[in-house]
């Protein structure tokens, strides 16, 4: 199993491309595997034929785990298979050459059930563990259970790790007395939607950043009549020129990274009691797939981008997006989001934190209405392009001053648009 990205120990397969027996090509695709919301794919290094599968659908694997046996030598006519020229599949994705006494690779999962002694539990309050990240740790004893030297091992590549809940001192769980409410179903009228991985992963994270950040939110109105205007003039010529849509969203991203650099406050990450400033400003855009799951690639170092490159950066991510080709990296590493709720024609929002970040803001749907200017004349009624802003931000680090202050920053970039900006 190679590895995808900085974060990734482990992905799922989803499929298999080639069966035992097949003759593959070098770098010819031969399974697909999931890591967190990407799909990706996996080449054979070498030509050869394979002799053996060791992991099925569905399986969960860890990075560096043998996934399969080719044998280089083999030719692609049926039968002709050595096993002598076995290699194995290497982290790095090349390949190994094995002897006949093959060390069986054992695969060792998480279990968050798992018994966890009072020895790791004293480890893990002192070196600020929590549970969820405690049971992550893959175990390497007996039925998966976890040892010393195993958080040690992960202590030595821990890197800013995020908590939610420290360890307690007692082994009781505290759990709800509320009683779950009842769930009417009606046979042979309603039915079940199983939730695909995707799903999952997105329920699991949205409860986890309610329960870890407390949310609030801010709104105010913006007059986006100037960019609406300037918009409208250059599209198509920044279609011919540039062979890009010419949308919003780059001007959303761009006057959000400006804000940032004025409040960099808001670019942060909370690690217990400390606050992990971000220098680079990574934007992540919330994306709905045609699935219907969510999706946040990233722009990556927004702020050092003009409006063409953002343009063809966020044409780019969207379209990987719609066609489920983003790479693992595209969706890692994002230090603040933004979410177009306008897109499904919705005024306003209150999203959810994407964690780690600590705030994320909702661009609600443009709209033209009457509205109260003041003129060189006085006040006059004219016909104006609004929108609404909502930043959720993370009151632990987060006050109504900071969040207030950077969300009337971004409205001030919109509504200062120069319109005579060229492309």
């Amino acid at each position: 199993m190679p590895k995808m990205g900085e974060s990734i120990s482990e992905a799922t397969i989803i499929s298999w491309l080639k069966n035992v027996g097949d003759y593959v090509e070098g770098e010819e695709t031969i399974l697909e595997v999931a890591t967190d919301k990407v799909d990706s794919e996996v080449a054979a290094p070498v030509s050869g034929v394979i002799t053996e599968i060791r992991f099925q659908k569905d399986a969960i694997v860890e990075v560096g785990t043998v996934l399969a046996l080719i044998d280089s030598e083999g030719k692609q006519e049926a039968g002709s298979k050595k096993q002598e020229a076995k290699q194995e599949v290497a982290t790095s994705g090349s390949f190994m050459p094995s002897s006949k006494s093959v060390t069986q690779s054992i695969t060792h999962k998480a279990n968050p059930d798992a018994f966890i002694s009072p020895l790791i539990i004293s480890i893990a309050q002192k070196e600020n563990l929590s549970i969820e990240e405690l049971q992550s740790i893959p175990g390497s004893g007996a039925d998966g259970r976890l040892q010393k030297s195993d958080v040690f091992h992960y202590l030595k590549s821990r890197k800013y790790p995020l908590h939610s809940k420290p360890i307690a001192d007692n082994k009781q769980p505290i759990t709800s007395t509320y009683p779950k409410p009842k769930i009417n179903f009606v046979e042979g009228k309603d039915h079940i939607v199983v939730m695909d991985r995707m799903r999952k992963m997105i329920a699991d994270h949205m409860v986890y950043s309610k329960q870890t950040s407390p949310h609030v939110t801010s709104y105010i109105e913006v007059d986006v009549t100037n960019l609406v205007n300037w918009r409208n003039a250059h599209k198509h010529t920044f279609q011919e020129k540039y062979n890009q849509k010419l949308t919003f969203t780059p001007v959303f991203v761009e006057a959000v990274a400006k804000a940032i650099q004025d409040f960099p406050m808001i670019n942060v990450s909370v690690d217990e009691k400390n606050i992990i400033v971000h220098k680079d400003i990574h934007i992540g855009m919330a994306t709905a797939l045609p699935s219907g799951n969510l999706i946040v690639p990233v722009v990556k170092n927004a702020n050092e981008k003009d409006l063409v490159a953002l343009a063809k950066d966020v044409n780019t991510l969207a379209e990987a997006s719609r066609n489920n080709k983003l790479k693992p990296e595209e969706i890692q590493g994002s230090t603040f989001t933004i979410s177009n709720v306008g897109t499904f024609g919705s005024l306003m929002g209150t999203p959810i934190i994407n964690q780690p970040e600590v705030a994320i803001l909702a661009l609600g749907i443009i709209k033209k209405r009457p509205e109260v200017i003041t003129a060189a004349n006085g006040d006059e009624i004219a016909i104006r392009s609004m929108m609404f802003l909502s930043l959720s931000f993370d009151h632990r680090v987060v006050d109504g001053f900071l969040g207030g202050s950077f969300l009337r920053k971004v409205g001030d970039y919109l509504e200062q648009f120069d319109i005579n900006t060229t492309l």
